[in-house]
Parts: structure tokens; sequence; C-alpha cells
């Protein structure tokens, strides 16, 4: 072809900041700590979504500040 592969520019880490940030980023990349904050994260939302199902079993009068604080103290 006419345009041979010595006038192609490929853009290396070196003369391309974005492509230096992002080989950084991929080099200091720990997925286990990725992993334990998704774990945190997952277990944070079974609680609410346990806390939720056992509020909703509840016939809770909402009106009375005695069983809003019995409920606070369970808590």
């Amino acid at each position: 072809s006419f345009i041979s592969s010595r006038f192609l520019f490929f853009p290396t880490a070196s003369t391309n900041p974005k492509a230096a940030l992002k080989s950084k980023i991929v080099a200091e990349f720990r997925p286990q700590s990725l992993i334990d904050e998704l774990l945190l994260y997952k277990r944070s939302e079974d609680q609410i979504e346990l806390k939720e199902k056992q509020l909703s079993t509840m016939r809770v009068d909402v009106c009375s500040t005695e069983t809003l604080k019995c409920l606070k103290g369970k808590a």
C-alpha cells in the first residue's frame, strides 16, 4: 500500500499522558481491595434487606413514640 508502516505513529505511554495514567492505574490495581470493598457493601445491603423484612412483618403503630423508642433501642 501507499502508506508504509514507517509513517504510522502509535503513541506510547511516554508520549501520551492519558496512556501513561492508564498504565499506572493498571499497574497499581489491587483486585483484593476491590473484592473486600464489594463484600462489605454486599453485607451492608443484606443487613438493610433483613431489617426491611423484619419491619414489614411487624405491625407497628408509628404514631406511638414508645414503640419507636423500643425499635430504636433494638437497632
